[in-house]
């Protein structure tokens, strides 16, 4: 991240700067001329929310959102409203910007400071001739209590850009390997522990849904582990979070077509990128609830060994499995996760994957369709934590009849339902696997994105990691 945040105690009145307002009245009471203030008035009443004073030897931006009842709603506003306030300092080059909060609540500064850093967020790795601008300090005016909540906002908001930076990555170089070398490398850094098991220890494992789908594939896959257990955790049972880690998807034998489908497919390993986003945070910011992630990654091809619609395999519990669509395979490799989720007699599991185009149909990239088994006071918290950082949660029925439909004449199950209910159907396979309290959000829509969406922007979004951040934060 290449944005520096700092706070000031009180504003020098020099250089670049803006002000976050609420209401008309507050114009008064700013360090500006009566033209000056008129202008701002004026603006407000033709319904602008970021409005430019231009001094010459300074600008002076005036920040307004309408004062609102104060919930998530409003808070998502001021994010928005630090988005469009990036795209006003990208137009005029400003490098450097201090911001004062005139309104009752400092909330509203450190949301516009998070919608301005989400947007500044570039992947350029790979372009010849990068942007020239880059916005390189946020200098906050207000109270020392800020500085613990800026530290953590800048936290988080480099665990979005790695995992942004994960999603965006090309398999030419991010394979299943080299996304373990990812996770190990940040382990190191921020104190989780990492484990690999290479193809070697999967077949040893008889992890058959992963080795089915790695079968068309040129590399290997690996099966990451990783365990934060800080001395004072306050749960002796682990949240294990299953991330979901296709690397690319074809759609196998049963092969996708190219435009507006397989063209993005590189995007199939986001639930993986947001376990490790999500366990980078909760080490840096010492969360002290005791978590594991799962990891099994693979790329999905074609090749003339690539698993057969008809074929039978066998998962890591023993369950066996019709393959009737080979392009249905992250259900496959999370299932061999999930049943080896039963060896840590985990308190609660979530698996987060990019899971099927039913999802993303029923609601779009607005929210996170999500079902499970898991009590009700799980749900109630999830949602809250959706609300909080605004990537929302909408529950599908998980009644007992979808299970039905992913009934095989020849196996235990087979790996797809009917023409209905697509979504419901995929979670109620990974439900088999279960033996705990278990959610699953299904973030085919959200994970990325064709163009932006005010902070979240093209490509990416990193959905997920602020998601449980939250929901670890405020779990104890």
């Amino acid at each position: 991240m290449k944005t520096q945040i700092t706070l000031k105690s009180k504003s020098e009145n020099k250089g670049d700067s803006a002000f976050i307002i609420n209401t008309k009245n507050l114009v008064n009471g700013l360090n500006l001329s009566k033209l000056e203030k008129d202008y701002i008035k004026s603006e407000i009443d033709k319904k602008q929310t970021v409005i430019e004073i231009n001094q010459y030897s300074r600008k002076i931006f005036i920040l307004f959102n309408k004062n609102e009842k104060h919930d998530f709603e409003l808070i998502e506003k001021y994010r928005k409203l630090g988005n469009k306030f990036y795209k006003a300092l990208s137009k005029n080059k400003i490098e450097k910007i201090t911001i004062e909060n005139k309104t009752e609540s400092e909330d509203f500064l450190l949301a516009v400071s998070e919608g301005i850093i989400l947007s500044s967020y570039k992947f350029d790795k790979y372009l010849t001739k990068k942007e020239e601008y880059n916005l390189t300090k946020i200098e906050l005016i207000g109270s020392k209590s800020l500085s613990v909540k800026i530290n953590e906002l800048k936290t988080i908001c480099e665990s979005v850009f790695i995992t942004r930076d994960l999603v965006n990555e090309p398999l030419s170089y991010l394979t299943a390997v080299q996304l373990a070398e990812e996770a190990k490398k940040l382990g190191k850094e921020c104190g989780f522990k990492v484990e690999v098991f290479n193809k070697k220890k999967i077949e040893a494992l008889r992890m058959g849904g992963i080795l089915a789908v790695n079968m068309g594939s040129i590399e290997p896959p690996t099966f990451t582990i990783l365990e934060w257990k800080p001395e004072k955790a306050v749960n002796k049972k682990p949240i294990i979070l299953v991330g979901k880690g296709v690397v690319f998807d074809t759609g196998g034998l049963s092969l996708k077509p190219t435009p507006d489908s397989m063209d993005y497919m590189k995007c199939d390993m986001s639930g993986a990128a947001a376990v490790i986003g999500t366990f980078y945070n909760i080490s840096k910011l010492k969360i002290p609830v005791y978590c594991i992630g799962l990891i099994p990654a693979t790329e999905n091809r074609p090749d003339g060994n690539a698993v057969t619609p008809g074929d039978i395999i066998k998962i890591y519990d023993g369950t066996t499995v019709e393959v009737l669509n080979a392009d249905a395979e992250g259900r496959l490799i999370l299932a061999d996760a999930l049943s080896y989720a039963k060896k840590y007699e985990p308190e609660l599991v979530f698996d987060i994957a990019t899971l099927t185009g039913s999802a993303a149909a029923a609601i779009g990239h607005h929210g996170i369709v999500t079902m499970g088994n898991a009590n009700r006071k799980y749900y109630d918290k999830l949602k809250k934590s959706g609300n909080n950082v605004f990537e929302r949660i909408a529950e599908f029925p998980f009644w007992s009849e979808y299970s039905e439909d992913i009934k095989s004449d020849i196996a235990d199950l087979k790996n797809i339902g009917g023409k209905y209910a697509g979504a419901i159907t995929a979670g109620k396979f990974l439900e088999h696997f279960t033996s705990y309290p278990w959610l699953h959000l299904d973030i085919a829509a959200p994970a990325f994105l064709k163009a932006d969406d005010s902070y979240r922007v093209k490509g990416g979004t990193g959905v997920c990691v602020r998601l449980f951040t939250d929901f670890l934060k405020n779990y104890y």
